[in-house]
């Protein structure tokens, strides 16, 4: 599986990205499809952020999906110039999909990977490494850990508990886009360091929107924040 030691932010080779195209992954209904579905589908906008997710039972994952989602609005997104959206990549079972968008509270499509051979293949990497609490996490490390124990107690009855993923695959995020010769490339990436490695919302909205999102910018349920 996918390496141990440090991840880059290079973007994965040509070849690579040709290859992991036809990977399969799975919707919530447990649906195969190929990777690229995800970003150049009939349904596909012109550039699609994917977000690698860690475990399903991962609650720092779960806070920044939330502040994502709070953030870079779907909303938001329609109203950027280049049509644009963000899909969600994990390696739990697919049967813990609904379970972990109503977590997350993420209006994003999910999928799951469960082989992680995506993740294998683009460079992300397996570590315990925590790293330093970054600005989308609000609640303490304990804290977290007990959430995440909490989620798998309750998916004892449906036999799920242990079917979240492995704890040491980090993510990432790949922002793909058209290359002009009839497919989408990654002309973006950064890889997860550690446990708390997202990229920073900030910095997310620098990639998608060119600047940063104001509080005033967000729309949630259709209306501005400041109404």
């Amino acid at each position: 599986m996918a390496g141990h030691g440090v991840a880059t932010d290079s973007l994965p080779a040509a070849v690579t990205q040709l290859q992991v195209a036809d990977f399969p992954v799975f919707d919530r209904e447990g649906k195969e499809l190929p990777f690229s579905d995800v970003y150049n589908g009939r349904n596909a906008t012109d550039r699609t952020l994917v977000v690698f997710v860690r475990h399903f039972f991962c609650g720092s994952c779960q806070e920044y999906l939330e502040r994502l989602s709070a953030t870079i609005t779907p909303n938001l997104l329609s109203q950027s110039p280049t049509s644009t959206s963000v899909a969600v990549v994990g390696f739990g079972d697919y049967r813990l999909i609904d379970f972990y968008a109503e977590q997350s509270r993420c209006p994003f499509p999910i999928y799951s990977d469960p082989t992680r051979k995506l993740h294998d293949a683009l460079g992300m990497i397996n570590t315990w490494d925590v790293g330093q609490q970054p600005g989308y996490i609000s609640k303490s490390l304990p804290r977290l850990a007990v959430e995440g124990l909490w989620q798998a107690l309750k998916q004892l009855p449906n036999g799920l508990a242990f079917k979240n993923g492995s704890a040491q695959q980090e993510g990432g995020e790949f922002l793909f886009e058209p290359t002009g010769e009839g497919d989408k490339r990654v002309t973006w990436c950064h890889r997860m360091q550690n446990s708390w490695g997202h990229t920073e919302i900030p910095a997310i909205s620098r990639v998608l929107l060119g600047h940063e999102v104001a509080k005033t910018d967000r729309v949630v349920g259709g209306r501005s924040d400041n109404t």
